[in-house]
């Protein structure tokens, strides 16, 4: 059987009986609440080398950060700075321990003076890029109408087929790259 609704009198009746309390408060933000603790750590162990990873290519430069990618940072005991591992991609790292002392000084420049005194270079492969990331090919510009016909006189004699159509796209890579310089 189903209960008709209170009129308008009787759902005041009901409601004057009943004490409501105040509506309960909401949570603080979470940022707000760890904000403390987060400057603490970041006093205590330093940014890390999440800070690295997220601007490597702008600490290193373009060149450099093709080859290399930070791993960890190791503090220090006693006060000492750190020590910066980065992992170098084959034989590049001949190069970057040439690079080490100017890598040094741009990383300290980022997380402050002193806060990385060594740098260890580890040989292994890269982690992918991301698509955003890597480089995108630029198109290749065409050949004017003289060199075109130039290389096509020099490949006259060649037999048609696939020798000779990868001749022809060297002889135009070749000819694009010399006009570059």
């Amino acid at each position: 059987m189903r209960r008709p609704l209170p009129d308008m009198n009787e759902a005041r009746a009901i409601l004057a009986r009943r004490r409501t309390g105040p509506a309960p408060r909401p949570a603080p933000p979470a940022g707000r609440a760890l904000r403390k603790l987060i400057a603490e750590l970041d006093a205590r162990f330093g940014q890390g080398p999440g800070a690295l990873q997220a601007r490597w290519r702008e600490i290193v430069g373009e060149q450099t950060a093709r080859v290399t990618e930070p791993v960890k940072l190791v503090k220090g005991r006693a006060g000492a700075g750190a020590a910066l591992e980065i992992r170098v991609a084959g034989p590049a790292a001949a190069l970057i321990q040439h690079q080490a002392p100017e890598i040094l000084g741009r990383v300290n420049l980022f997380l402050g003076t002193g806060a990385v005194e060594k740098l260890r270079i580890v040989q292994g492969p890269l982690r992918p890029r991301p698509k955003a990331e890597q480089p995108r090919p630029r198109p290749a510009r065409p050949l004017d109408a003289a060199q075109e016909a130039e290389l096509a006189q020099g490949l006259a004699q060649a037999p048609p087929g696939p020798l000779k159509d990868a001749l022809m796209r060297l002889g135009r890579n070749v000819l694009r790259r010399a006009d570059q310089r």
